[in-house]
């Protein structure tokens, strides 16, 4: 009896977004789903808007995102508290930054290969 070929899938799929933003918070959505991360989607925005902007260090950078994010400080800080300890953002020097392994260049386009191997 011959053993069964596995068989791979290749599923394409595109989405258009509308800003950087959005790719950022599409793309962390990715990740967390894949991971099992459990992300909030306030947590997601945090994650995209700092990737954008290169850190959340500076009150300006916290105060445009409470603004864009109807959030608050308070918020900010212990999401930031939650990340670090998760590893998905890390200190670099004086600031917060998203980690480098999960960061990219949200003005190009994105192509993910997800492989979700069976056995």
């Amino acid at each position: 009896m011959e053993p069964t070929a596995k068989k791979t899938i290749v599923q394409k799929l595109r989405k258009y977004e509308t800003d950087v933003y959005a790719s950022a918070q599409r793309y962390y959505a990715v990740l967390s789903a894949i991971n099992d991360l459990f992300l909030t989607e306030r947590e997601i925005q945090l994650i995209a808007f700092t990737a954008v902007k290169g850190n959340i260090s500076y009150k300006n950078i916290r105060e445009e995102f409470c603004e864009k994010y109807k959030s608050s400080a308070p918020t900010i800080n212990n999401m930031i508290s939650k990340l670090k300890k998760m590893g998905v953002l890390v200190k670099d020097g004086s600031k917060v930054k998203v980690n480098s392994m999960i960061t990219l260049a949200f003005e190009n386009d994105i192509v993910l290969e997800v492989k979700i191997t069976n056995g």
